[in-house]
């Protein structure tokens, strides 16, 4: 397999506030194991495409700590975050596919997750709780039985 630095391939326009260099992306193409036939046997259609997140100065340390903590199983030991692609035919549209799960996965990491806030029980369901409790309560009561010895 030999990776290839293409420089053709163009800028990856994630959002306003960040399009990634040609520079930090690498692709490579091999055998697919998806959909195809015979064909599958003969072309490399499967895209490889791997993102230098470690060295990428555009995207901003917090981001980074994001998308590393958030797909840490998609990095490997070079600080490059890889993505694979095989589901078309054509090694092009599996190109594009690429791109743009990697535009889509760092575009969930941009915000911080919001906090949980915890809900407080409202007091319907307090007042339901009692009462099921104040009835196993007299269940258990009822069933309770004098063991008195008759003489």
């Amino acid at each position: 397999m030999v990776w290839l630095t293409v420089p053709i391939m163009s800028d990856l326009y994630v959002s306003a506030r960040l399009t990634i260099p040609s520079t930090n992306l690498q692709w490579s193409a091999s055998r697919s194991s998806g959909p195809g036939g015979q064909n599958v046997n003969k072309v490399s259609t499967k895209v490889t495409l791997k993102f230098d997140l470690a060295r990428c100065e555009e995207i901003d340390a917090v981001w980074r700590q994001r998308v590393v903590a958030r797909h840490s199983n998609r990095i490997n030991a070079e600080g490059e975050l890889v993505i694979q692609s095989d589901i078309h035919r054509e090694q092009y549209r599996n190109l594009a596919d690429a791109r743009s799960r990697l535009a889509r996965l760092l575009l969930e990491c941009q915000t911080a997750p919001k906090k949980r806030l915890p809900s407080k029980p409202s007091l319907g369901s307090q007042r339901r709780r009692i009462e099921t409790k104040q009835r196993t309560g007299e269940k258990k009561k009822l069933r309770r039985g004098s063991f008195e010895k008759d003489d």
